[in-house]
């Protein structure tokens, strides 16, 4: 076993969802799902964390390798790139939550959206 493969971070999988760090690729249902570098990087980061919250200077710094400028509104605008992205190939599930006044927290969940009513309080 070479140094190099003793190193390769592990493949993250989520449900039909894997990201492959090592390969930089991230795969929804097995194809390739199309992300520029810092989008791969946002959402590789918050798949790393786990269910822990992290904030939005945290995410800048994980992606561009520095400090978030105050007003700077970038990681906002990719993170909703991501999740477009994640929502058109696996749109049952949703993957990346806000956390307002905090910042961001990855964790599949079934897709609010796909069922906007409770069904035992409606009677359905």
């Amino acid at each position: 076993m070479t140094q190099t493969s003793q190193l390769s971070p592990a493949p993250i999988k989520a449900g039909r969802l894997e990201i492959r760090p090592d390969e930089h690729a991230v795969l929804a249902d097995g194809r390739h799902l199309l992300l520029t570098a810092r989008e791969r990087d946002l959402l590789t980061e918050l798949a790393r964390a786990g269910d822990r919250i992290l904030t939005r200077e945290e995410l800048h710094e994980a992606a561009w390798g520095s400090p978030l400028r105050g007003g700077d509104r970038s990681i906002d605008v990719y993170v909703s790139r991501v999740r477009r992205k994640l929502a058109t190939a696996l749109p049952e599930l949703e993957f990346i939550h806000t956390h307002f006044g905090i910042g961001y927290r990855f964790q599949p969940l079934p897709n609010s959206r796909s069922h906007p009513f409770h069904t035992s309080a409606t009677g359905a």
